[in-house]
């Protein structure tokens, strides 16, 4: 578990069926608003860390701009939300080994997965740059096979100075269509997206990743029995009105 602060449990979801914006401005009502100010880079040079979005003050506005990506039915009785870094072991050993767990909830419909980069760029140097190489990949719509590579890989790039090449090695092997990936990955592609969602995880009260919220109960680095666990205890709710 990577921990950028501290960590508290959220109240239990009063339905499974609860919109995923409801969630999350249910979660910013109990944590507050704060000001969102960010160092913004070069524009059209490679972007590395979060971009300048002051003023977002509207929690809709600030959902909107922080844009996830979904894996099952927009209608799945139960979200599982998770907010992770690249680079941080957990989300590694989370991703690989407990993600898998959900796999059959979101084939028969009864769950949407949903996730949002949270890069600790403060003890993370490559975690922004990763959570952006994430979204070049989505344009090739390989966002999940990349997703994994990057965890997989994870020991190797994260030691490096620079770990770009390494990415764009990862595209290859994956592969992607590497020159349109490698154009994106060195620009400032989807940095505000990026930075969005890492305003929204402080926003909601997140400090540490693997956070992962299943409806509005949150866990922090659950194991795939307790996940399954609290999923199974959404259904039933869901399933008993």
């Amino acid at each position: 578990m990577e921990v950028g602060l501290a960590n508290q449990n959220a109240a239990p979801a009063s339905g499974g069926g609860t919109k995923l914006f409801y969630i999350v401005l249910g979660a910013i009502a109990l944590g507050g608003l704060a000001s969102i100010a960010y160092t913004l880079g070069a524009s059209g040079s490679t972007a590395t860390e979060p971009v300048d979005l002051s003023g977002l003050d509207d929690p809709r506005e600030l959902y909107e701009l922080a844009v996830a990506v979904k894996t099952g039915p927009d209608d799945a009785p139960v979200k599982v939300v998770e907010f992770a870094d690249y680079q941080c072991g957990g989300c590694r050993t989370f991703a690989l080994g407990v993600v898998p767990a959900l796999d059959e909830y979101i084939e028969r419909g009864e769950v949407q997965f949903v996730y949002y980069d949270f890069p600790l760029v403060s003890i993370h140097a490559h975690a922004f740059l990763a959570a952006r190489a994430g979204r070049c990949a989505e344009e090739q719509g390989r966002f999940w096979d990349y997703h994994k590579a990057l965890f997989r890989n994870q020991a190797t790039w994260a030691r490096k100075q620079d770990a770009a090449p390494d990415f764009v090695d990862l595209a290859a092997a994956e592969g992607l269509d590497v020159s349109s990936f490698a154009a994106c990955l060195r620009s400032d592609a989807h940095a505000d997206v990026v930075s969005a969602n890492r305003a929204l995880a402080e926003q909601i009260g997140i400090r540490s990743t693997p956070t992962v919220i299943v409806n509005n109960r949150r866990l922090v680095a659950p194991s795939a029995r307790a996940l399954e666990d609290v999923v199974q205890a959404e259904l039933d709710a869901a399933a008993g009105g």
